[in-house]
């Protein structure tokens, strides 16, 4: 008999909670403490609802832990970049790859789109597209029974008796503070910073530019003369996107010579290097992000391949923009090949580490340690990129600068900045198979240890009875019933 998609899906959920149970992936309640359902007090704060805050949650579910509150400053179904900002048109990932299951075999990417459209389907897909993956992620949280809190924004982090206190926004405008043991900060490719701007750029009215990870329309570009900074596969994305919108001619302007043919994550998905990159000495690591950052990533061959379709679209390599004017309305950019005059300018310049352009992190610029407060390279092996990454610990934690700042290792940097720290295991779906272990480990970990005190005073009032030899002891000793 012929069955609906929705009717397969139902069938799936049911197949994944099975699965769940033969493998005990729920485990046993914690013992109580008496303060588990306070409202204003959390074991665990995750600040992110995409692939990575939506994993932890899951992983923490599996690990018992109560009272983990999650937060997403976007509305629901619309958490991460699948259908704001990004503009690619599939994931760069290979659809194989695990995501936020956790060896949970119907809970997978591939279960779910075969559920939706086929075995057959699956088979003939090459990789998944970004508005499937976001419908997927919705799908997994309400299989999975997470829940989230939407259109809420972390204003501000500050020491706590016990923890943290966090002020959270809404899009209102009003607030509330609340407090919590750990936080994780699973915001993404711009947790620990934001866009990176050129100079010459922020001297353009802002009116003239958008960078990509803007989550703009971009239909006012028909017609227009566009103009892209940068060479990676963002300016890619951002070429096939508005030369399909319709921009009459788009220009891409890249100071390197060449593009970048090599994808880095190919090379470092193997378990020795994502399992224990974190595990290495702190030369070795700087070495191995040195190598790494060296590697630009590519465009996809469709991407490239669909940009290049255009007539209407021109690649000036070598051609580094020396400076940005306005004339007539019009951006003018002066090169090193010449003059050109664009309607609007996209940035596809990527992202810099700078806790302070975040409002939430602007509080721990001077409280938690970067590498260039723990680490001296050798001579002639200086960073300055590097330099500027949080120093984090084996679990995400930021490192305290000072004594008195040891609060902030309660804070674990699950995004893009824990790179240098850790590699990349924090920020795609390569890593995450490596990463969300790593940090749920460390976060159960630290619950237990901040109140192993009290669960030493529950285990000595432990009275349950689980034997009932059926004596009166009031009355008679084992010895008497058994003469």
């Amino acid at each position: 008999m012929k069955t609906t998609p929705d009717e397969r899906l139902r069938e799936l959920e049911r197949r994944a909670h099975d699965e769940m149970v033969r493998i005990e992936a729920l485990c046993a309640d914690w013992p109580t403490l008496g303060d588990e359902d306070r409202d204003d007090l959390h074991s665990v704060v995750i600040c992110g609802a995409g692939l990575s805050g939506l994993s932890i949650a899951f992983a923490l579910k599996r690990r018992g832990i109560r009272s983990v509150h999650v937060i997403d400053q976007s509305d629901e179904g619309r958490e991460g970049p699948w259908i704001t900002c990004a503009r690619m048109q599939t994931l760069r990932s290979p659809k194989y790859l695990s995501g936020p299951d956790l060896g949970i075999p119907s809970l997978t990417p591939r279960s779910w789109y075969e559920a939706l459209n086929g075995a057959d389907a699956w088979e003939a897909l090459d990789k998944i597209s970004r508005q499937d993956w976001m419908a997927y992620l919705v799908w997994f949280r309400r299989t999975v029974g997470i829940d989230v809190e939407n259109s809420t924004t972390l204003s501000s982090i500050s020491q706590a008796e016990g923890g943290l206190a966090l002020t959270l926004s809404k899009a209102d405008g009003t607030s509330r503070r609340i407090t919590c043991r750990q936080l994780v900060m699973a915001t993404g490719i711009d947790g620990c910073g934001g866009p990176r701007i050129p100079t010459m750029v922020k001297a353009l009215p802002k009116s003239a530019w958008t960078h990509s990870n803007e989550p703009i329309a971009i239909d006012f570009l028909k017609g227009r003369d566009v103009a892209i900074l940068g060479g990676g596969t963002s300016s890619f994305d951002w070429a096939v996107a508005t030369l399909e919108t319709g921009a009459r001619e788009v220009t891409m302007f890249a100071r390197s010579a060449d593009l970048p043919r090599t994808e880095v994550l190919a090379w470092t998905n193997f378990p020795g290097f994502l399992g224990h990159f974190a595990d290495l000495p702190d030369l070795e690591r700087w070495r191995f992000a040195h190598l790494y950052f060296n590697f630009k990533v590519p465009p996809t061959q469709e991407q490239y391949d669909r940009a290049c379709s255009h007539p209407g679209f021109t690649m000036q390599l070598g051609c580094g923009v020396r400076e940005l004017s306005m004339d007539g309305g019009k951006v003018k950019l002066t090169t090193a090949n010449g003059t050109y005059h664009a309607d609007h300018l996209l940035l596809g310049t990527g992202y810099e580490i700078n806790f302070a352009l975040r409002p939430e992190l602007a509080g721990l610029v001077e409280a938690a340690a970067l590498w260039k407060d723990c680490f001296q390279p050798p001579q002639g092996e200086e960073n300055a990129l590097l330099a500027g990454y949080p120093y984090l610990g084996p679990g995400f934690e930021l490192t305290p600068r000072y004594a008195e700042t040891g609060w902030v290792s309660r804070i674990h940097m699950f995004n893009a900045g824990a790179l240098a720290s850790l590699g990349p295991i924090s920020n795609g779906v390569t890593g995450l198979k490596y990463g969300v272990p790593r940090i749920v480990g460390a976060l159960v970990k630290a619950l237990f240890i901040d109140d192993s005190n009290r669960y030493l005073a529950a285990l000595a009032a432990y009275d349950e009875p689980h034997f009932d030899p059926g004596i009166d002891e009031d009355v008679m000793t084992p010895r008497e019933v058994l003469a």
